[in-house]
């Protein structure tokens, strides 16, 4: 069996035939994977962005982490599941005193554990969440960015009545989007550079608003949308931190910014500007494990809508290095990497 593995600290996104994972405590399972999302963060990888060394003591590792599987072994044996890439250590304060959302030693599924580009993963039974019957596969595997739309949206706080910006059109940025218009926001603009392929996705699911950075400036290209009225929060999702200082003018006096994107840099602020304009910047990164069941039942309430984010589905093993970017740059959504037969 073919894994699509990462062995070196650069561009080395290789297929390697591997064994089937054995589980190495009672708290784990092994899990058949039958659908992965091909992520921002696999193509990272794939091109060893800067952002990366952090992963070098851990190579190599095999790549994937938004996934649908079935469990093979354990308690939920024939459970379609999908599964929590963020693994707790079970051994710190925290943890023993059953906060694992507060755990500060955990380990990545595809980071520094074996992730899922593979036909088998071993996973702790703790991070199984099984997959209401009704959802599909194709959708069940949109939990983990819809999981980390849900927390950028409780970062931000109660949205009815206000205009915001979503800075970020892939799959993150999309589900914003969603939850936004969901709860009541008066307007819903989302912008990105150069990516008319996702800005076809969120025009399909119902957003005009769209807005092109590679044409001009955003404030010139907001106006037609807004009227210059100023937006009330501007929720970051495109791993670029300079998108920043594009959306800060365009922010109201007490205006809320939440940053929801993983960079690879750091930005340097106009402070005093910041300060008299009493806005707010904050950080939204991994939502509580609560939340993952309530997940997959809002895909399964927003399926109609949310269709158009899986665009493409392609067997796991053409899935390889250059390919896999290759492919993903030019599709309008969220490439799924499929099992083609439980033979694969």
């Amino acid at each position: 069996m073919q894994a699509l593995r990462t062995l070196r600290a650069v561009h080395s996104g290789e297929p390697v035939d591997m064994l089937i994972p054995e589980p190495l405590s009672p708290d784990e399972v092994l899990v058949r994977v039958v659908a992965a999302g091909l992520a921002d963060h696999d193509l990272q990888v794939d091109e060893w962005s800067p952002s990366q060394a952090f992963m070098t003591e851990g190579l190599p590792v095999t790549l994937g982490h938004e996934f649908v599987g079935r469990v093979e072994t354990g308690p939920q044996r024939g459970q379609r599941v999908v599964v929590r890439p963020s693994v707790t250590c079970g051994r710190c304060v925290a943890c023993v005193q059953g906060r694992q959302d507060d755990c500060e030693h955990r380990s990545s599924i595809s980071l520094v554990r074996d992730g899922t580009f593979d036909p088998w993963v071993r996973v702790p039974l703790r991070n199984c969440v099984p997959i209401p019957s009704t959802l599909s596969d194709e959708l069940a595997a949109l939990a983990e960015p819809m999981s980390m739309a849900m927390q950028a949206l409780r970062v931000a706080g109660a949205v009815r009545g206000l205009r915001v910006l979503v800075m970020g059109p892939g799959p993150i940025g999309q589900s914003i989007a969603v939850l936004a218009r969901r709860a009541g926001a008066a307007q819903v603009v989302v912008s990105g550079f150069g990516d008319a392929a996702h800005f076809g996705v969120l025009r399909r699911m119902g957003f005009e608003a769209v807005i092109d950075q590679a044409e001009g400036d955003l404030a010139t290209l907001a106006l037609p949308h807004t009227g210059g009225a100023e937006f009330d929060l501007v929720i970051e999702a495109t791993g670029v931190p300079e998108t920043i200082h594009d959306a800060l003018p365009l922010l109201r006096r007490d205006g809320v910014v939440v940053v929801a994107g993983i960079h690879a840099r750091p930005l340097s602020l106009d402070l005093t500007r910041l300060v008299r304009r009493q806005h707010q910047v904050r950080g939204s990164f991994r939502p509580p494990e609560a939340d993952w069941p309530q997940t997959l039942l809002l895909l399964g309430e927003l399926a109609g809508l949310i269709g158009p984010m899986v665009s493409h589905v392609q067997p796991l093993p053409q899935a390889g290095g250059g390919r896999a970017q290759q492919a993903y740059g030019s599709l309008a959504g969220k490439m799924l990497l499929r099992r083609r037969s439980c033979n694969d």
